[in-house]
């Protein structure tokens, strides 16, 4: 969605733009390419990602500043880097094609590797220690709310029995073999299951409540965030901050009168999701599921 994500953002000439999930730096790349003289902070936890963007940007590099830190932190680094106000800042979140082809990261089911998931090589939990340490009423718990598996208790009693379980492809085939696999499904029964165990590894719902809040905070006045989300529980967690943000009142329901002394610093662009061409779904089909939400601080 890189032509969406430059209208929603309005790039402009001299802009600072902050990318948040660098990943192989399409996004940067085209914001660059796009006008004269702007500038881009790219965050991303991925060692290999800020290596390859590097070589990405590299007839742009006096204007690209590429930091391997987490967006949470967006407030702080903007701040160390000289990017606040910043014009834009976009999230685009979920695994990228790197993080998906590259086996030893254990990110893909498709690919026999140890379980790991982890985003920075250095975080202390991976994904091994949540499928062969963590209770039964735990991982239950963790598919059913992160995986919104709606089997997540048999999926949960198979990989305790099951255990040890040291590779990616044998965690699959333990839930596989839990939840039965149709052939007319698309969607391959290990899925959910792999992205429960990925969230909780790398706390991204966490990290993006912390990253959306704070990405708001350095915004320029007439500044627009732009989110890319791939799943329901990233999306709904964007709409409701954003929707929060854009609100005059986020005092309950239930309340008589409001007391909270909220003020709204964001107008919401698009009321509905923007959603990839046909066209784009047809070159890229894991772009089908993506959905962009936009907002302007006021």
């Amino acid at each position: 969605m890189v032509q969406e994500v430059l209208a929603a953002l309005r790039i402009k000439p001299n802009g600072l733009y902050v990318d948040c999930t660098l990943g192989e730096g399409g996004h940067s790349l085209a914001i660059l390419e796009q006008v004269s003289a702007a500038r881009v902070l790219g965050l991303d936890l991925d060692d290999q990602a800020i290596g390859s963007a590097e070589q990405r940007l590299e007839a742009h590099r006096e204007q690209a500043v590429l930091v391997q830190r987490n967006f949470a932190e967006v407030d702080t680094i903007a701040d160390e880097r000289g990017f606040r106000p910043a014009d834009g800042v976009l999230f685009d979140l979920g695994l990228s094609s790197l993080q998906l082809e590259n086996g030893p990261r254990g990110f893909s089911f498709r690919r026999e590797a140890r379980l790991d998931m982890r985003f920075n090589p250095n975080q202390k939990v991976t994904a091994h220690e949540v499928v062969n340490e963590y209770s039964e009423i735990t991982l239950a718990d963790i598919i059913r709310r992160l995986g919104e598996e709606p089997r997540a208790r048999r999926v949960a009693s198979a990989i305790i029995r099951s255990r040890p379980i040291e590779t990616t492809t044998r965690l699959a085939d333990v839930v596989a073999r839990a939840l039965g696999h149709s052939f007319k499904s698309r969607i391959h029964p290990a899925t959910r299951t792999f992205q429960a165990i990925r969230i909780t590894v790398n706390e991204e719902l966490e990290n993006l409540r912390l990253g959306l809040e704070r990405a708001v905070q350095i915004l320029s006045i007439g500044g627009r965030v732009a989110v890319i989300s791939y799943h329901s529980l990233e999306d709904r967690l964007a709409k409701n901050t954003l929707r929060r943000e854009a609100s005059k009142c986020v005092c309950p329901p239930r309340m008589p009168e409001c007391v909270c002394g909220h003020t709204a610093s964001l107008k919401l662009i698009n009321r509905k999701v923007i959603r990839p061409t046909p066209d784009e779904v047809l070159a890229n089909p894991r772009s089908r599921s993506a959905r962009m939400r936009v907002a302007e601080r006021i």
